[in-house]
């Protein structure tokens, strides 16, 4: 069966939506929406399509009024339900409604409907005696200016799940971070303080930024990453510009907000007289306490040099915990070998060979070596006239090989060095606080 694509409806979608809509009546669902009004809600409203080549195999429609969200019509093909479809349109129909500023997103569906794992999947709940879905919005439309101006996002859903790898990194995060933020009414009830800031360190390209905006994604609350450099040309300073930034970070109900290279405003302090970038640390001192004070917020700070930053940055009470982001294990690293083979080609891949070569990557490492090889199998196709191998059953496979990732993963120079690798490892049994 060939690949399908989603993208927004077309008027001459209407036969496919018929036919979609006749699908659900012959498997004995009755549709709560009026034939009539879905497709007056695929021309006036918001509606997507999946389509095969030129066939429509799946359709979600959703309407907007006020601050609700409706979702209208979902439905797939039945030999297309059960390879996610349903959750991509939903997501794809609700990106078409995010300008509306909704803080509720609902979908009625007939009694009958047993094919509610779309829904599920989309973060709706189903509310008690009825098959009914709502749906929070994380960001209400009275901050939506606020977030804007600020140059925050909301990030996808599923960003904590494409975190390859990296178990233990992620159940740490999970433990420590996330449960006690997205039950604080439980954390309560055990006495725990959900924390308020936290220090991310390791060498350059371990996934620091990713974990952060991964943190934000799996608690549903808008990222804002803070950008010194930015705001150094401000007219009141860095000291003030960052001051601002905060207070207004302060208008929004929920944020996690970043500061990658944390080091470049939190270094050591000294020096006669107080340099200016002293008085950018001593500013951001100051902020954190008042940061902390704010409940539905997490400050997270990442760092490539731990070393480098003021003894009073890291004490108890301006952070909770100081956690390690380091090289991935063996597991971890085939985890995102795994994730960057293209499918069709993947049985084909000696894909331990490539996690012992790669031994000392980075995630970032890993990436790059893994499009290189991509890249080099796309022009040998092009350019070298090279036969295509073939699988066991004869059908070519087109695509990279064994050797094309091991070439790449020879040329690739690692990002961490064993000098910065054993430095880790002493930061680690010294600052660490997890």
């Amino acid at each position: 069966m060939g690949t399908w694509t989603v993208r927004d409806f077309h008027s001459q979608d209407v036969e496919g939506i018929l036919a979609l809509w006749q699908s659900l009546r012959d498997a004995g669902v009755e549709p709560v929406y009026d034939l009539s009004e879905v497709l007056a809600s695929c021309e006036k409203d918001h509606a997507v399509v999946a389509v095969q080549g030129d066939h429509v195999v799946g359709a979600a429609v959703g309407r907007a009024a006020h601050d609700q969200g409706w979702i209208v019509f979902l439905a797939t093909l039945p030999g297309f339900r059960g390879r996610g479809i349903g959750t991509l349109l939903l997501a794809a129909v609700e990106n078409r409604m995010a300008a509306h500023g909704l803080n509720k997103l609902s979908a009625l569906m007939p009694e009958s409907e047993t094919r509610v794992e779309a829904f599920s999947n989309r973060g709706f709940v189903v509310k008690k005696n009825l098959r009914y879905f709502e749906r929070r919005i994380p960001v209400q439309r009275a901050e939506l200016g606020a977030l804007e101006d600020l140059g925050g996002r909301i990030l996808p859903r599923d960003l904590w799940d494409r975190v390859a790898g990296m178990a233990a990194e992620k159940e740490l995060l999970e433990r420590r971070l996330v449960m006690p933020l997205a039950e604080p009414g439980l954390a309560e009830e055990f006495g725990v303080v959900p924390p308020r800031a936290v220090v991310l360190f390791g060498p350059p390209g371990t996934g620091k930024t990713t974990f952060a905006k991964a943190i934000a994604s799996r608690l549903e609350w808008p990222f804002v990453e803070v950008f010194p450099s930015r705001l150094a040309g401000e007219p009141g300073g860095l000291a003030g510009a960052l001051r601002q930034t905060f207070l207004e970070i302060a208008e929004l109900e929920h944020a996690v907000v970043f500061i990658d290279e944390v080091e470049e405003i939190a270094s050591q302090r000294s020096g006669e007289p107080p340099s200016p970038m002293q008085g950018v640390t001593n500013e951001l001192l100051k902020i954190i306490p008042a940061f902390r004070d704010q409940p539905g917020r997490l400050l997270v700070c990442a760092t490539n040099f731990i070393r480098s930053l003021d003894s009073a940055f890291l004490r108890h009470g301006r952070f909770d915990y100081v956690i390690p982001i380091g090289l991935p294990d063996e597991e971890a690293r085939t985890a995102m070998w795994h994730r960057f083979i293209p499918a069709h080609v993947v049985a084909g891949i000696d894909v331990a060979a490539l996690v012992d070569a790669s031994g000392g990557f980075s995630p970032a490492d890993i990436e790059f070596a893994a499009r290189s090889a991509s890249q080099r199998a796309l022009e040998k196709a092009m350019f070298d006239d090279g036969a295509s191998p073939s699988s066991a059953d004869g059908v070519a496979v087109r695509g990279p090989v064994t050797a094309d990732y091991l070439e790449t993963i020879a040329e690739t120079r690692a990002t961490v060095s064993d000098a910065v690798a054993a430095d880790f490892l002493e930061d680690i049994g010294a600052l660490a606080r997890t």
